[in-house]
């Protein structure tokens, strides 16, 4: 199903698409690195709490709206005529990525509830390689787009 009328708005939808993406990647490298900062800082201690503050205006003000306008411009993208060809394979690995993406944000989120509560159940070295999750993610969405090898 496609909206005829979408397709005059394509240029806009998909500039708009993609500053969202931009700012929820910005996030979504940002906050695992602050939590590898957090999970060496004494609990309690000023650099916890101030953290604890920088991570929830991270995801509320940043993360959750970016991904929230993502989702929204990337429906709106798929539902404009001619954007997706739903007979190729790439855009099976495009939704993989993204609701990799999607999932992992729901990790932080989590995560940073478990902070706010001093608890710590993951470690620094765990962070570190979390840290790394997004690139990845991020590398498998832009070559399914980009290249669209399938």
């Amino acid at each position: 199903m496609t909206i005829p009328w979408l397709a005059d708005l394509y240029p806009w939808t998909k500039a708009l698409h993609l500053i969202a993406v931009f700012a929820w990647m910005a996030g979504m490298f940002y906050l695992p690195r602050l939590y590898v900062y957090h999970s060496t800082v004494p609990v309690g201690g000023e650099a916890s709490e101030l953290l604890k503050v920088m991570e929830r205006r991270l995801l509320r003000a940043i993360i959750n709206p970016a991904m929230a306008a993502a989702w929204l411009l990337g429906i709106t993208l798929v539902l404009t005529p001619g954007i997706v060809d739903w007979h190729a394979g790439w855009w099976h690995g495009k939704m993989a990525g993204f609701l990799g993406m999607s999932a992992f944000h729901g990790t932080l989120a989590a995560a940073r509830k478990g902070f706010a509560r001093d608890e710590r159940p993951k470690t620094e070295r765990y962070w570190r390689i979390a840290n790394e999750v997004p690139t990845l993610l991020l590398i498998l969405i832009v070559i399914m787009v980009i290249v669209k090898p399938f």
